[in-house]
């Protein structure tokens, strides 16, 4: 006979409901800024990176490419992130930040930065290390 369904023992409800509080608090953050979470580690992403193809973006995101392609595109018809063909292969694409996505990334590294010390604040900046250690090694 199978044990009744517990959530309090489901990692990934525990991961997912986790994941939505603390993404609230950053959204909180960076909406000054007009950005979501998602689409400020997308910025982050191409600011440390430029002239990345899709593909690339997406595993490094682990994100589905048709989910990266529609989050995308609010950030080109912005103005934020341009595509340019790739020269050795034209129906590549590369992704990088214009000039006013590094103006928008500057500001909302900013906004990132105080979402990142309430989160510490709150949990710990040991605990924070660990954690992220932890479930980056999980992606990694």
């Amino acid at each position: 006979m199978n044990r009744p369904l517990s959530y309090d023992e489901c990692n990934c409800f525990a991961l997912r409901q986790a994941a939505r509080r603390v993404t609230q608090m950053y959204e909180r953050h960076l909406r000054p800024v007009g950005l979501t979470a998602a689409q400020f580690t997308i910025l982050a992403k191409l600011a440390r990176k430029p002239n990345l193809p899709i593909a690339d973006l997406a595993d490094s995101m682990v994100m589905e490419r048709t989910t990266l392609v529609r989050a995308m595109k609010p950030l080109q018809r912005d103005g934020l992130v341009a595509a340019e063909s790739a020269e050795h292969d034209g129906r590549t694409y590369l992704f990088s930040l214009t000039e006013k996505g590094e103006a928008t990334f500057d500001q909302a590294a900013i906004a990132w930065r105080a979402a990142q010390d309430e989160f510490e604040s709150r949990f710990g900046h040991g605990r924070a290390k660990v954690l992220r250690a932890e479930l980056f090694g999980i992606t990694g």
